[in-house]
């Protein structure tokens, strides 16, 4: 054996000891569905390694390569929109006066909320109804496919593969399971939380508006959000806004449809 081959495989050695001891992510990502199959089994593997117990196992092996969260994610074009232009495609003034009439019809839900974490009623109600219509539209994705396409598929792997940790890590608590149904890209509840929010922030059951909107709250003041200050951009909470999307034109919106509601 030559030298430069011995150096080579002492090098392969290595690598591969260094992968089996957890020190590197194997599973191979892929931009079609011809090796998401085989991405399990080797996903399973890992995650078998890093503590996900058999219900988060068998739930992983169910799921199926999520073609209609691969082409919405690919489809996303909304963001490069003006803020004007987006307020227009969401449905902005009827956010606003729906947020308005829930605002006082739900008053004593939203003052034991700002109460409790410091936030008005305004930026959870445009949430709200930005993220799901006031809970009408929630999704009807089986969320673990989605979340587990999406940690397979090349694009985005690393963020992802938190997420679809996170939702192993629910399913093993019962939190949720394997036919758990949520948005294109795994979001689930009224306000849309990813897997890995819901292990950290998520506070009641999301899918009502209690839980979901006492959890959001919970999000924006663990992200600072300090109660009676602005949250308009520049002011001190708009950092939290920020926080929840990483859509300048999102965040704006937010603000927008926030203050309008607030005003009133």
């Amino acid at each position: 054996m030559s030298t430069r081959i011995h150096v080579a495989a002492l090098a392969g050695a290595v690598l591969s000891l260094f992968q089996l001891s957890g020190g590197a992510y194997a599973a191979q990502c892929g931009k079609t569905a011809a090796g998401y199959e085989a991405w399990k089994q080797e996903f399973s593997a890992e995650a078998r390694a890093k503590g996900v117990g058999q219900a988060g196992i068998a739930a992983l092996m169910s799921t199926h390569y999520a073609t209609a969260t691969i082409n919405a994610d690919r489809g996303l074009k909304s963001f490069r929109l003006s803020l004007d232009q987006f307020l227009a495609k969401r449905g902005g003034n009827t956010i606003i006066a729906r947020g308005r009439q829930l605002k006082k019809s739900q008053g004593a839900l939203f003052a034991t909320i700002e109460r409790r974490y410091g936030v008005p009623p305004g930026p959870l109600l445009a949430i709200w109804g930005m993220e799901s219509g006031f809970g009408a539209v929630k999704g009807n994705q089986n969320m673990l496919s989605s979340v587990a396409t999406l940690a397979y598929d090349c694009r985005r792997p690393e963020f992802f593969t938190d997420q679809l940790y996170a939702a192993l890590k629910l399913v093993d608590s019962g939190r949720f399971t394997a036919q758990t149904r949520g948005s294109m890209h795994g979001e689930v509840g009224q306000t849309q939380f990813m897997p890995k929010t819901v292990l950290q922030y998520g506070v009641g059951n999301l899918d009502t508006a209690a839980g979901a909107l006492d959890s959001t709250a919970n999000y924006l003041k663990a992200h600072g959000w300090s109660a009676g200050q602005g949250y308009q951009p520049g002011e001190p909470n708009f950092g939290a806004i920020q926080a929840w999307n990483a859509a300048s034109v999102y965040q704006q919106a937010i603000a927008h449809i926030g203050q309008r509601i607030d005003a009133q």
